[in-house]
């Protein structure tokens, strides 16, 4: 079972001028971020801005070229491999459309964590299994297989998955990509009741920004590698900034293009040449 989360004011994730880059090209410059215990933040950002890099390496599966990421207070690129996946033991990760295994069933899909890392008989993993289903409404589907679940369906065994042994951080990479309205929005309070009932931290990475608000306590917006705004919800939503004002609202015309950087058309298709007038 995960450990009892510290009463702690310290937060329980820390970034502190992290830089991360893949050989010599940047991913993350200079960022600052900070996980309050018992909060869920967002990061959101646009395709290739280094979102799902900062789960990555908050989980260490990179190493940062500078900066440091402190979870409940531990350097987590200086743990040594038993340091390591004793930390993970104590985090949750409900990967991008679920990825639930295909050949266990929704049970053995929940069951996996408690058998692989705890000495736990059969029947006490039997009662958890069917308490952590019950807790996203689907003890009654324990027995089908990934194949017989709808997209909602998935990401609800995914979610119970990632809960199965009571993290104290608790890590979504774009859990509403693909989903109906109904299943989004079931996601969406799911995500926000587990973690106010487990007293966990939860980060989520999406795109997925009115349904986000709904839910988060605090967004960092990251722009080419860098933090480019923050605030709660209501800050976001009311942002001046160019760029965060039309990722929030999805507005063609901004500081992203629509058009990618091309010769002028009508001298690409026309063979015209564009000259100003006046």
């Amino acid at each position: 079972m995960g450990s009892v989360i510290s009463a702690s004011s310290e937060p329980l994730v820390k970034i502190s001028k992290l830089s991360f880059a893949y050989d010599q090209r940047p991913v993350l410059t200079d960022i600052n971020m900070v996980i309050p215990r018992g909060k869920v933040v967002a990061i959101m950002g646009s395709s290739g801005c280094g979102k799902t890099t900062t789960l990555r390496l908050i989980g260490g599966q990179l190493k940062p070229t500078s900066g440091e990421v402190l979870v409940n207070g531990q350097a987590v690129h200086l743990l040594d491999t038993n340091g390591l996946y004793e930390l993970r033991r104590q985090m949750g990760m409900l990967f991008q459309f679920g990825a639930l295994f295909t050949d266990l069933s929704v049970y053995d899909n929940v069951a996996f964590q408690m058998r692989e890392h705890t000495n736990l008989p059969e029947e006490l993993i039997n009662d958890m299994v069917m308490m952590k289903l019950h807790s996203v409404g689907l003890r009654g589907a324990h027995d089908l297989m990934p194949s017989e679940l709808s997209g909602g369906m998935a990401r609800r065994v995914a979610l119970a998955r990632a809960i199965a042994l009571d993290p104290m951080l608790i890590m979504y990479d774009e859990p509403f990509a693909g989903l109906d309205p109904i299943s989004l929005s079931i996601i969406g309070e799911q995500i926000r009741r587990l973690n106010d009932a487990l007293g966990a931290s939860s980060i989520i990475v999406t795109h997925d920004v009115q349904e986000s608000l709904k839910i988060v306590d605090y967004v960092y917006f990251v722009s080419e590698g860098k933090i480019v705004a923050e605030g709660t919800a209501e800050e976001i939503k009311a942002s001046k900034a160019p760029y965060v004002h039309q990722f929030v609202w999805g507005e063609a015309d901004g500081p992203v293009p629509f058009q990618y950087p091309a010769a002028a058309y009508g001298e690409e298709i026309m063979g015209i040449k564009e000259t100003s007038l006046g």
